[in-house]
């Protein structure tokens, strides 16, 4: 069980910072998975930072969670239900808000860490409400225009930082959608570095290490 009852069940690393407003970064784990996962890289995470890994709203059978139902049988590949991605989006927001209540959290230094379908949440959320979160670190996933919030384009994201990286061979997300992303961010004047790597569907040792550093300059 979570140590503090929230709307969504997660895991939590506390900081080294013993007093004042703590900075923090959510992970949001991928389709099929669940909060233990990304939250085996906590203990490599700089210290000041307050961890916190949620478990997506919805079980899949027989073990497992997801933010949105994914039909692998659809014609054109891999169709996605944004009805529910809208759903978890706005779920997301209103948990990150609880935690910054609950655990004394710097609201002005929010992080999002998400791997596959939680790197397409975390895009969702960071897009569609910049003035939330600083940063953005976006693994093996891609940006969904279709669940992101109406208008967003008129916002402000001057203070929005992402770190998108992606598997030069994933099976899973074709590189292809990833390779879209540094376009749709320069449209938007979004700060943003894009790597690639010679792996599958994961994250390999250097693209830890490299999302890793970008962290410990922008926290």
């Amino acid at each position: 069980m979570s140590p503090t009852p929230l709307s969504l069940e997660y895991l939590i690393r506390p900081s080294t910072i013993q007093s004042g407003k703590k900075p923090v970064v959510f992970m949001f784990h991928g389709y099929g998975s669940n909060e233990e996962d990304l939250f085996s890289f906590a203990s490599e995470l700089p210290e000041e930072l307050v961890v916190i890994s949620v478990r997506a709203p919805y079980d899949l059978d027989p073990f497992g969670h997801a933010w949105y139902a994914i039909n692998f049988d659809a014609e054109y590949g891999k169709w996605s239900d944004d009805k529910q991605a809208i759903e978890s989006r706005d779920k997301i927001k209103h948990f990150i808000g609880e935690a910054c209540t609950a655990h004394d959290l710097d609201e002005e230094n929010i992080t999002l860490l998400g791997f596959s379908q939680g790197t397409i949440l975390s895009y969702a959320v960071a897009l569609s409400f910049p003035e939330k979160i600083k940063n953005v670190i976006a693994l093996s996933g891609y940006i969904n225009e279709n669940i992101l919030q109406k208008g967003y384009e008129s916002k402000d994201f001057g203070q929005l930082s992402i770190y998108t990286s992606h598997g030069q061979v994933d099976q899973v997300i074709p590189v292809e959608w990833a390779q879209k992303t540094p376009d749709f961010l320069k449209k938007l004047n979004v700060q943003h570095v894009y790597e690639e790597f010679p792996v599958g569907h994961g994250v390999s040792p250097q693209n830890f290490y490299s999302f890793k550093e970008w962290l410990i300059k922008h926290i």
